[in-house]
């Protein structure tokens, strides 16, 4: 008996010590700002308006067989609008608010608690893929009321899809959070990543006229595989197994990476 109350601690410390007020302390600064609460939420429903009602042709019907047919040819470009909906905080934003901690010394008095990297990295990680989740939910919202978007062929599939490639995507805004000196540099990398990203999640091609080798890269890249996941699983009805495990892949790889590569100051 007294064996297994000695081995109880050990296992409940994979939760780092502090977590919960660390994680109170950084939604309270994010509430704090009304212009990043207004941006977060309302850029996914800027994005769908603009794609569907500023670009020639978004708004007419498809006349093609198929599960598109009768519905407005923006529901073509909804998985790549909803790729550059996550895109836009995980690798412009929440890098740049990590290295600014370290840039204001933040980061150094964390580190002076027992808060682990991995645990200042899962709580930006957290507040990130959540407020995305709620944004892309309002965005649905107006979207399907602008629109009138089909119901997701496998709506489960869809979901995973959405969540897993959130997660993958800012693990890649993770890495560069992780390493970075200064906030400018942590913009200029991300942006560096962010428009061959835009490009193979479709944003210029969408899916259905994205040449094949194009798209069989696409596929292997976290903005590509999510936009392709969920055009499968929402349109189809299918799971794209080759995508979630691609997506699996990169959560995994890129968080660990980061987790290894952080530096305090």
């Amino acid at each position: 008996m007294s064996a297994l109350v000695q081995s109880r601690p050990p296992a409940m410390r994979r939760i780092p010590r502090g977590i919960g007020t660390l994680l109170r302390t950084e939604i309270r600064i994010f509430l704090r700002d009304p212009g990043s609460v207004f941006f977060t939420l309302a850029f996914p429903v800027l994005v769908l308006l603009g794609v569907g009602f500023a670009i020639p042709g978004m708004n007419e019907i498809i006349t093609e067989p198929g599960p598109l047919q009768g519905y407005p040819t923006v529901v073509v470009m909804l998985p790549a609008v909803l790729a550059t909906a996550v895109a836009t905080p995980a690798l412009t934003a929440m890098p740049v608010v990590i290295v600014t901690y370290r840039e204001q010394g933040v980061l150094t008095r964390l580190s002076t608690t027992p808060m682990p990297p991995a645990g200042v990295l899962g709580v930006h990680l957290a507040i990130g893929v959540s407020l995305f989740l709620v944004a892309l939910a309002v965005a649905l919202g107006v979207g399907a009321s602008a629109f009138g978007f089909p119901v997701p062929g496998h709506p489960v599939a869809t979901v995973v899809a959405i969540v897993l490639g959130s997660v993958a995507v800012f693990g890649l805004g993770l890495v560069v959070a992780a390493r970075v000196a200064k906030g400018s540099t942590a913009q200029g990398i991300g942006m560096l990543v962010y428009f061959p990203m835009l490009f193979f999640a479709g944003l210029w091609t969408p899916g259905p006229i994205m040449p094949d080798a194009v798209a069989a890269v696409a596929t292997w890249t976290p903005l590509g595989a999510m936009s392709q996941a969920v055009d499968e699983a929402w349109f189809t009805g299918e799971v794209p197994w080759l995508q979630f495990a691609v997506l699996a892949g990169y959560a995994v790889v890129t968080y660990a990476v980061a987790v290894r590569l952080f530096r305090w100051r």
